[in-house]
This record gives structure tokens, sequence and C-alpha cells, in this order.
């Protein structure tokens, strides 16, 4: 699995023009899922992206995750992530999982997250959508799983 995760200070996804999701102070993940990844993979990813300190302290430095300052996330299934762009100008999609089995584990990975104490917003899968943020830093990372 790889993810984009942006530390926002607010950011929401509308759907055909309805906002379907909101937040405050949190982060942004974009997930995409391969044909490799299993259950462990989105264990992994929940685990680290709860976890991980990407807040800042009144000294400014980075030392709380977004479960420690009572944060949100934005969950967006994104398969384009794993567009490989290294030949021609089309990029090749193979590497992404098929609907039905990233969809599986995509709710795993948002199941993960919520048993994780983490409250989770989320895009709707396969839908076009309008996600609006302000990036907060701005401070992004990518990650991936083991398999990644």
């Amino acid at each position: 699995m790889k993810s984009v995760v942006q530390r926002v200070s607010q950011a929401s996804v509308k759907v055909r023009g309805k906002t379907i999701a909101a937040i405050g102070k949190g982060l942004v993940v974009l997930i995409g899922i391969g044909r490799e990844d299993r259950k462990s993979d989105a264990e992994y990813l929940a685990r680290k992206i709860s976890e991980l300190r990407m807040f800042e302290d009144r000294q400014g430095h980075i030392h709380y995750s977004v479960k420690e300052i009572g944060g949100e996330i934005i969950t967006v299934s994104q398969f384009t992530l794993y567009g490989d762009c290294r030949k021609g100008r089309r990029p090749s999609f193979i590497r992404a999982e098929i609907p039905e089995r990233a969809n599986t584990l995509y709710r795993h990975f948002i199941t993960s997250l919520i048993n994780m104490g983490v409250p989770v917003q989320e895009g709707v899968f396969q839908e076009m959508m309008e996600v609006t943020l302000t990036n907060d830093g701005p401070f992004t990372l990518l990650l991936e799983s083991p398999t990644g």
C-alpha cells in the first residue's frame, strides 16, 4: 500500500457537489492499494499513520500524533498512486488492485484506524471527488507498507 499523508488545518470532500466529509485539524490520507497488498499492510499503515508524530508542541517541536491532538483523518482511496509513468506518456495502472479487492482492503484500513482511536471520515470508493484542503506547513509524507 502507498499513501500520501498531509497535515491539514482543514479539509473536505465533495461528491457531485455535496460535502460528504469535513474536518478541522488533522490528516488527509490518500491511499492506494496494490496487487501484492494484504490485510497486514492495511494494519501497518493504519498504525503508522495514527501514531506518526506530525504535530507541533508549544515550542514548535514535532512531538504529537493525530491521536494525541484529538485530530481527525479523511481517507480517500486513490488507485492512481500506483500509476507507473516510466514508459511513454500514459500511466500504467497494472500494479493497482482490482476494485472489489481494493475496496475490501480500503475498508480494513479505515476499520483499523477507528480501532486505534482515530475519528475517520472518508471519501466514496470509485467516485469522482473534489478534495479541498489547507496543507498546514506544508507537511506532506509519502508512506508505504512493507509490501509497498
